[in-house]
């Protein structure tokens, strides 16, 4: 009697094995995995004031979007337009110097509904700014002669901004994206400019190529 419930027991358990053994432990944080994987580079233009003056920066960023959430990758930019230099903070004296202002970093984004044709993503770019005085010459009138001793060793910080921005998609591989975002920058010095003087809120228009 004895040996058959033994028995019968061993064949009970070697049934249900396969699936106890298939069964996954339970946790209380799931993850769906990556079951969309695409990319995308976007081209930016941004509007802000660097120590007072207006800053035109144009600017590229792109990278590895995941799930139809989240992207990761880089980006940079930089001012284009003549930003004056105080006489007082002037490294030569007498000439016609403006700020350079530039910054790159880590780009990332989380798109909110990205299906829908119309949706907000938030951004944040974490990285380095840097600034540099040079003579301009006459740049606004292009015709102008560059003189490598005219430029300065640029002065690096770190820098964080945040943003936010209304999506459009206009097609499957392209999208309409302004936003609004805030440069902070942490530690900036050199070129007589402070960590106030470089931080300000930013706007800017930006259109994506990619997949999305």
């Amino acid at each position: 009697m004895m040996k058959n419930i033994l028995l019968l027991t061993i064949c009970l358990v070697a049934l249900s094995a396969p699936n106890i053994l298939a069964q996954e432990n339970e946790t209380i944080f799931k993850s769906s995995g990556i079951h969309r994987s695409g990319g995308y580079a976007a081209i930016s233009n941004k509007f802000t004031k660097i120590n007072g003056s207006y800053a035109n920066m144009p600017g590229i960023y792109g990278g590895w979007f995941i799930n139809q959430r989240f992207m990761l990758g880089i980006g940079a930019a930089a001012t284009t337009n003549y930003i004056p230099v105080p006489a007082e903070s002037e490294v030569f004296p007498g000439r016609k110097m403006t700020y350079q202002y530039g910054q790159i970093g880590l780009m990332t984004e989380y798109v909110v509904a990205s299906t829908k044709w119309v949706h907000f993503n938030f951004n944040l770019l974490t990285g380095t700014g840097f600034t540099l005085q040079y003579d301009r010459h006459d740049m606004d009138d292009w015709d102008f002669e560059w003189d490598d001793h005219d430029d300065q060793d640029p002065k690096f910080f770190f820098l964080m901004e945040p943003g936010v921005q209304v999506e459009f998609n206009l097609l499957k591989w392209m999208r309409f994206s302004p936003g609004v975002s805030y440069r902070q920058a942490f530690g900036a010095k050199g070129n007589d400019l402070t960590d106030s003087d470089l931080s300000n809120i930013t706007y800017n228009v930006t259109f994506k190529f990619g997949k999305f």
